[in-house]
């Protein structure tokens, strides 16, 4: 785990790539040690993302559901958006050269692996909203698609600040990635029980 000032600045150089500044990329760490050290962003992000999986956890189990069955829901649900996470930056590696971005794949990945897990903190309100009022259904939709769309507009900047490659570059790696995303978390829910009725 990088220590505590690293992390702060990674977050930060992402935040500001988020908000139009380019020289947040300076603050990443992008040698590949940086590479690989980015995807702790998965542990900074992981009370968060808590947060989330246990009204989910509830919603997707019966309320007498054993402590058994609801730690598996849990451990299946940080499955899915791990690998939600992961596995479209492994495909996209793939088709990195034919997409003409093999040499901004490395700030690509940190920066959206440390972009993500601000993300997942920003969802925190709405998961908090949800636990402590499980009846509130309409505001804490209303609220996560309000998170949403801002989520996407400042992943895009990330992406295009990122890539460097101009706005048409950066909106194709932005759609094929949130495609890839979405695919792999309607997958991954499927093959491991997880689907919302």
């Amino acid at each position: 785990m990088p220590p505590a000032e690293d992390i702060y600045r990674h977050l930060l150089g992402a935040f500001r790539m988020m908000t139009g500044k380019r020289d947040g990329l300076r603050l990443l760490d992008l040698s590949l040690d940086g590479f690989w050290n980015s995807f702790f962003a998965i542990v900074v992000a992981l009370p968060a993302m808590l947060a989330s999986w246990v009204p989910l956890a509830g919603d997707l189990t019966a309320a007498d559901a054993s402590f058994g069955l609801r730690l598996s829901m849990l451990v299946r649900l940080a499955l899915v958006d791990v690998g939600a996470w992961v596995l479209p930056l492994a495909a996209l590696a793939a088709v990195a050269d034919y997409a003409g971005i093999r040499h901004r794949f490395v700030h690509y990945v940190v920066a959206t692996n440390w972009g993500s897990a601000i993300f997942a903190w920003m969802t925190l309100p709405v998961s908090l909203i949800r636990l402590a009022f499980p009846a509130s259904g309409d505001l804490a939709a209303g609220l996560s698609l309000i998170v949403f769309v801002a989520t996407l507009v400042l992943y895009w900047r990330l992406t295009n600040a990122a890539l460097e490659k101009g706005a048409g570059t950066a909106s194709a790696v932005f759609g094929g990635m949130l495609v890839a995303s979405l695919l792999t978390l309607f997958a991954l829910q499927d093959i491991l029980g997880v689907a919302p009725a």
